[in-house]
């Protein structure tokens, strides 16, 4: 038993969380009327706005092809086959 002394204080800290929490919420505490609650949201919704709207960037994959985020590097058969080639070209010159 004494090796869970250590879990007494956090599990005191969660039931007076928990408490707390319980008081917030309970029913009647500060309730706004109906009407008065559409006013200040009415209020709200008509003040202008500092955000800038964002510019949306023009899409710059193939249409249809989304992108998964995954960096897909070509074959090795594709890079041998390049290599190759490559070598085919020096020879020749």
């Amino acid at each position: 038993m004494e090796i869970l002394w250590w879990l007494a204080p956090p599990a005191v800290a969660t039931v007076l969380a928990m408490l707390w929490v319980s008081w917030l919420g309970r029913e009647g505490r500060g309730e706004v009327d109906r009407e008065v609650a559409v006013r200040r949201l009415d209020a709200a919704m008509s003040r202008p706005t500092r955000v800038v709207p964002r510019a949306v960037p023009p899409r710059t994959s193939r249409s249809g092809e989304r992108s998964t985020g995954v960096a897909v590097r070509p074959s090795s058969r594709a890079a041998a086959r390049r290599s190759a080639r490559d070598a085919a070209t020096r020879h020749a010159s």
